[in-house]
């Protein structure tokens, strides 16, 4: 069965143009700020390894508890103008309860129609859910590569554009934002790239782990196909000119925003993979050693990095301590530091050759009792520990706040704040 990436639209109701055009003006007035100039540059600095404020980005949030005053309450009818609605309702809220060091562009993005068949193999899983109204889920997968045999199920993604639904996306949201802000086509800005988080769920996560020592040969060979089925998909990718630019703001694989002046410039169509941000993780191997690491999961995630301009690696898996098995990616410029590292240790190996991509320990927000002064100690215990290096906070996999949203504001306000003063205190430039 084929997958559509993106909504179709044909018309719209004029309860739905009046929604939209309500929400334009406002992010239009959002957008027009000076700080987002500065703010993409100081993102541009960072990135291109200057001295400067630690920057802080909020993502992964458990939207269904934030609401407030139906500030986040849907009120379009068609599925892809709810896709926008969405975007605006949730960036608009950001802006104006905790926005950090986000930045908004003032364009409407009108997404193309792309069809993408997908790998082949349908996720086989039991779901538990403690919370209903949240996307956070206890899964458990049931095997579907049990042999090689079964490695034939992986199958390589073929892409269709839709040319003439795209111009109609495009001529309905020009229609709708005409006057309040530039309507630009979009494809597909960046791929999330984690291929062993497919193989863990089409052969379970204990089995594939096993498999390691027990079965290489099999992992190996699964790799291999999965890797190559990626690299089908980029391919099509730039021969069809679907490819987006995410040297913006744009989330660059775990971390914060892509802006930055050491890709190549001015070109917005017919892009090829060496024109963007690339990334990798391999979050299952938190456990695994360095050499069996590199033996399973990088030999074969070079293959993919090496088609970008630059790259982001890791998630939620420590890498404080496999930092020199990362460091032979030439074009690596962000390494992921989870809740699980040492920082004093991932500090020590990165040092300014890279982007410390921090990430807090979102369970500070997930107690019973909201705690903003260990907060703010644990934030500048944080910074001290990764003084000299290039640094973002990310916080990110936030499973809940208690449905209390102020947690959020708060935090992020404190982040700020400690940010600033570290920066001062230090001579970084603010």
């Amino acid at each position: 069965m084929r997958k559509k990436a993106s909504a179709e639209i044909d018309s719209v109701s004029k309860d739905d143009m009046e929604v939209l055009r309500k929400l334009g003006e406002k992010y239009a007035e959002i957008a027009s700020k000076p700080q987002h100039q500065k703010k993409a540059e100081m993102w541009t600095l960072l990135n291109n390894l200057n001295d400067i404020k630690p920057m802080i980005w909020v993502n992964e949030i458990p939207w269904h508890e934030m609401e407030k005053n139906d500030e986040l309450k849907i009120k379009s009818e068609d599925s892809l103008l709810q896709q926008i609605e969405t975007e605006l309702r949730r960036k608009i809220y950001k802006w104006e309860h905790f926005d950090s060091d986000m930045v908004i562009e003032g364009k409407i993005r009108s997404p193309l129609a792309i069809d993408d068949s997908g790998f082949g193999i349908e996720e086989d899983v039991d779901i538990v859910r403690t919370d209903p109204q949240s996307d956070i889920v206890s899964r458990e997968f049931h095997t579907q590569i049990d042999g090689e045999d079964d490695l034939e199920k992986i199958k390589y993604p073929e892409i269709v554009h839709d040319e003439i639904q795209s111009e109609r996306n495009y001529r309905i949201l020009k229609e709708i934002f005409e006057d309040i802000l530039p309507v630009v086509k979009e494809g597909v800005p960046g791929l999330w790239f984690a291929p062993w988080d497919q193989l863990v769920r089409w052969r379970g996560p204990e089995k594939a782990l096993k498999d390691l020592v027990k079965n290489p040969d099999l992992m190996h060979k699964a790799m291999d196909r999965l890797v190559n089925a990626h690299l089908h998909r980029l391919e099509q990718l730039e021969d069809l000119g679907l490819l987006a630019r995410n040297d913006r703001n744009v989330r660059i694989g775990s971390g914060g925003y892509g802006y930055t002046s050491e890709l190549p410039d001015g070109n917005t169509s017919n892009l090829n993979a060496s024109d963007l941000w690339g990334c990798s993780a391999a979050q299952i191997f938190s456990e695994v050693s360095p050499k069996m690491h590199e033996e399973f999961s990088l030999k074969y995630e070079k293959r993919w990095l090496e088609k970008f301009g630059l790259t982001y690696y890791g998630c939620c898996e420590p890498l404080d301590e496999k930092v020199n098995i990362l460091r032979p990616i030439s074009n690596l410029r962000k390494i992921s530091m989870s809740p699980w590292v040492d920082l004093k240790t991932g500090a020590e190996e990165i040092g300014e050759d890279f982007v410390f991509s921090l990430k807090p320990n979102p369970q500070i927000l997930a107690k019973k009792k909201w705690k903003p002064e260990i907060a703010r100690k644990r934030i500048r215990k944080s910074l001290e520990k990764t003084e000299g290096c290039n640094v973002e906070i990310i916080m990110k996999d936030i499973s809940t706040l208690r449905y209390e949203p102020e947690r959020l504001w708060e935090w992020t306000e404190i982040a700020q704040e400690e940010a600033l003063k570290f920066a001062e205190e230090r001579g970084l430039k603010t």
